[in-house]
């Protein structure tokens, strides 16, 4: 069967019968073929001057050093240290992938890999020096100052190359090559190279040897494909696209309300992979073990703080030092939390229905210094002993809670997504200055968007920079 596409004239034309395959050349194809061999030429130059760059901002720095302990730049000892660094720097930056284009076009990334390079191929050299005595009496000063400037230089310079990356390829640094065949829904990235079926006599045909030349010829330098076509032909696409040695991907639109992430396989039956652990078993042992140790030191220093206050809890109402509460916790399972006890015993609300408002009936004289200065909260380090919470993690809020009159999971359907990792004492909303009543819908949505950027980029790193961020908001004007 023939497919029927309009050309540029508005006129039609059969796939089928596209002519043989020599009398498609390359002044017949389409323009995406001449922006693609540009973009390939240019990302070829930009990794070139990548190199290039890198070597002239190493020598130029050690020079200057060298200039400056002895006097002349083109000291013997210190040529001899570049002759032996800069080779070790260019293989450890081929080997950290520095001279790749997702790596160029990352200013940060492009940084952290030249930086990386350079400090290992300096240790490196180092050691062989001082073992084999390949590079002898070199100034350390020369060394270090020639260390430092490159450094400088090298962040400057992969800076600017960033830049100049974007600058030359747009957004999209890959050659990303977008099919449009049949009416869209949605326009595609505006980066991305279009590539149109129908305009650009473009089929599916595998009973077509010039019309899969033609396809094959559009596609030879792309790195990405994107189809977006009709139900009825995706088939066809993925049986064409299969032989065309590039990676290839088509938009299911439907699948988005379901938040696909991957495929799976069972039993011989694809699968779709729509949630994974957030932490894989090696971050888990490691932040669980940064939560002991964060505990072991903290909990010393607290004991004589914690007493204090569990006296005059006592003195100041009837009641039990701590209130437990059911909240929600890792996998939306029920935990009982423990606080210091801020409210009258008669009066405490278990299910969470009624948030804190300021000047609250319900709050002690001791339960109003408390809540203010968040001590109300220490008691929490049990919890996360038994391993229930973890010191940082979003909060976790109790079974009624409401904004608006309204459930917190009513607002909106991607809260329980923060449950995929422990709730904790502090949290990116909290640092943020989200906390306090929940008055406002926007308020619960505010805190949502926290927790969810916490939960898909944990690292280590990020809790100890909220740990210290959180002295600065211990005290808050919504904390009442």
């Amino acid at each position: 069967m023939s497919i029927m596409h309009e050309n540029s004239e508005g006129t039609t034309t059969d796939a089928g019968s596209s002519g043989n395959i020599s009398s498609i050349d390359g002044s017949a194809l389409p323009d995406v073929v001449h922006a693609l061999n540009r973009r390939v030429k240019n990302r070829r130059n930009i990794r070139g001057l990548a190199v290039a760059g890198d070597a002239i901002v190493i020598i130029a720095a050690f020079t200057i050093a060298a200039a400056i302990r002895y006097g002349n730049p083109l000291d013997g000892q210190a040529l001899n240290t570049l002759a032996a660094l800069l080779p070790v720097y260019m293989f450890l930056a081929l080997g950290q992938h520095g001279f790749t284009m997702a790596a160029i076009a990352r200013a940060r990334s492009s940084v952290a890999k030249a930086l990386g390079a350079l400090f290992l191929s300096i240790g490196f050299v180092g050691l062989i020096a001082f073992f084999l005595q390949a590079v002898g009496g070199v100034s350390r000063g020369v060394v270090g100052a020639g260390a430092v400037l490159a450094a400088f230089f090298l962040i400057g310079f992969r800076g600017w190359l960033a830049l100049y990356a974007h600058r030359l390829l747009g957004k999209v640094t890959i050659n990303e090559v977008v099919i449009l065949d049949g009416p869209q829904t949605r326009a595609p990235h505006p980066g991305s190279i279009i590539l149109d079926a129908a305009k650009d006599k473009i089929g599916m045909r595998l009973d077509s040897p010039a019309m899969l030349d033609r396809l094959g010829r559009c596609l030879q330098t792309a790195d990405r494909v994107i189809v977006m076509c009709p139900v009825e032909r995706r088939a066809h696409w993925v049986s064409v696209l299969k032989s065309s040695n590039v990676n290839a991907e088509i938009v299911t639109e439907e699948l988005d309300e379901i938040g696909a992430i991957g495929l799976g396989n069972y039993d011989g039956n694809t699968t779709l992979a729509v949630a994974s652990a957030p932490l894989d078993l090696p971050d888990q042992i490691l932040k669980r073990a940064f939560d002991v140790a964060v505990v072991m030191v903290a909990l010393p220093l607290l004991a004589p703080l914690m007493i204090l206050v569990a006296i005059l809890i006592k003195i100041d109402s009837k009641g039990p030092v701590f209130f437990r509460q059911p909240r929600v916790g890792l996998g939306n399972r029920v935990f009982h939390i423990y606080k210091f006890r801020s409210m009258r015993a008669a009066q405490n609300d278990l299910s969470g229905g009624k948030s804190t408002s300021r000047n609250d009936s319900r709050v002690t004289r001791v339960g109003a210094f408390i809540r203010k200065t968040s001590i109300d909260e220490l008691p929490q380090i049990l919890n996360v002993l038994t391993g229930d919470m973890s010191v940082v993690g979003p909060r976790p809020h109790p079974l009624e809670s409401k904004a608006e009159d309204r459930l917190f999971w009513d607002i909106d359907g991607r809260y329980w997504h923060r449950h995929a990792v422990k709730p904790g004492m502090t949290g990116l909303a909290q640092i943020r200055g989200f906390r306090g009543a929940t008055e406002k819908e926007s308020d619960l949505v505010n805190r949502l968007q926290a927790d969810l950027e916490y939960v898909s980029g944990w690292s280590l790193w990020r809790d100890i920079i909220i740990i210290f961020a959180t002295f600065r908001v211990l005290s808050h004007q919504n904390a009442y």
